[in-house]
């Protein structure tokens, strides 16, 4: 039997594509071992590692004169490409897994979600100065929402050159945030900053009030930034699917079987962006460190944010670490802040007040993403 065919193929791979099996050798390993949003990155590092084969299957080649259309590639083009459909969609899955309820008994929470956001700005420009043209340094600061989907869909839309270093530094910098959030909000608290405490005077919030909530805020980012109608209005769908109170079949579907399937195909689909020639660049390391800038600015602008806004709301003081969990990266950011007051005070609960900042951050993310579309397209 010729074994020819096989030498070939292992002669064919290049020195990126071993870089890329490392690559994807290193996010299943977070994924698996760390525990690292092990239903993202495990399916990314596998499709890093599927694509990157000689002559793979799963993308477009023409091989003996015949072309086939692979897999992943006809999931890019329909699920990404096309339509953004897979990035949206999850959406549904997101709103619905969300409550609402501890940041409407605290609305002036809402402030730390918008201020949080600071650090996607601050990192576009810091990339445009290092050389990125507008839309690429746009999709990279997007990275800053710490917001997956949003991340994917902005630098899709905007047709940025750097789709999968994007999608792989905002996703790992989400798993991260228990690593890199400490290190920023320390940067700028003292211990006694952190052992502020914050009662909680947990109010009902009515059935109509839950239900007109997203409608209300699906209108407001509608007329503020069209562009966020897609991101904002999918994340209020599945929000209001869960407080109606009718659907509760549907609700369980959204958070689960919904948003796991989403999160399965959107996390090795995405992977058709990390072909080896296209991913393994200088570029990609300048982007995972400005990923990690946008995540740190985010952190530190929020408790700036809140510091400042005390010296006006003496009273009612909010400890400055709840405006680091104005990212939104839920709940994860809400835990972080929860544990590094209990480091400071073992009877310092923040954990509801710092949910509160994070659903609002949620909502900031999305609507930052329609700004960035709204002023960069076209």
């Amino acid at each position: 039997m010729d074994f020819s065919f096989l030498w070939e193929n292992l002669t064919a791979i290049t020195w990126q594509q071993l870089v890329m099996y490392v690559v994807g050798a290193v996010l299943i390993w977070l994924a698996i071992e760390k525990g690292f949003e092990p239903a993202l990155l495990m399916p990314m590092g596998f499709g890093a590692i599927l694509v990157n084969l000689p002559l793979s299957g799963v993308m477009d080649q023409v091989q003996n004169g015949i072309a086939t259309h692979g897999i992943v590639q006809w999931l890019f083009e329909v699920g990404i490409e096309a339509s953004e459909a897979l990035p949206i969609l999850l959406f549904i899955g997101i709103g619905a897994m969300i409550d609402f309820g501890p940041l409407l008994t605290n609305p002036k929470l809402f402030l730390c979600g918008a201020a949080a956001q600071a650090g996607i700005f601050l990192t576009i420009i810091i990339a445009v100065l290092l050389g990125f043209d507008m839309k690429d340094a746009a999709s990279i600061g997007i990275i800053g929402a710490a917001d997956g989907p949003t991340s994917i869909l902005v630098s899709q839309v905007l047709g940025s050159n750097y789709i999968g270093a994007i999608a792989v530094a905002a996703y790992s910098y989400m798993a991260l945030v228990p690593v890199v959030q400490p290190f920023a909000i320390k940067l700028v608290t003292t211990k006694k900053d952190r052992a502020m405490r914050m009662p909680y005077k947990g109010g009902t919030v009515s059935r109509r009030t839950r239900i007109l909530f997203p409608i209300i805020v699906t209108i407001i980012a509608g007329l503020v930034a069209p562009a966020s109608v897609a991101l904002v209005g999918f994340l209020m769908f599945g929000n209001l699917i869960r407080e109606c109170g009718v659907l509760e079949t549907m609700s369980k579907t959204a958070q689960n079987e919904l948003a796991n399937l989403i999160t399965l195909l959107l996390g090795i689909t995405i992977a058709a962006s990390m072909k080896a020639e296209e991913f393994v660049r200088v570029e990609t390391l300048l982007i995972m460190g400005l990923g990690l800038v946008a995540f740190i600015l985010d952190s530190v602008v929020g408790v700036l944010f809140v510091k400042v806004l005390n010296i006006f709301t003496p009273k009612n003081k909010i400890n400055p670490m709840v405006g680091a969990a104005g990212i939104s990266a839920f709940p994860m950011s809400s835990r972080v802040i929860e544990k590094l007051g209990q480091e400071a005070d073992s009877q310092n609960h923040l954990l509801m007040h710092a949910i509160a900042a994070n659903v609002s951050g949620q909502i900031a993310s999305v609507v930052a993403g329609g700004v960035v579309l709204q002023y960069f397209m076209g």
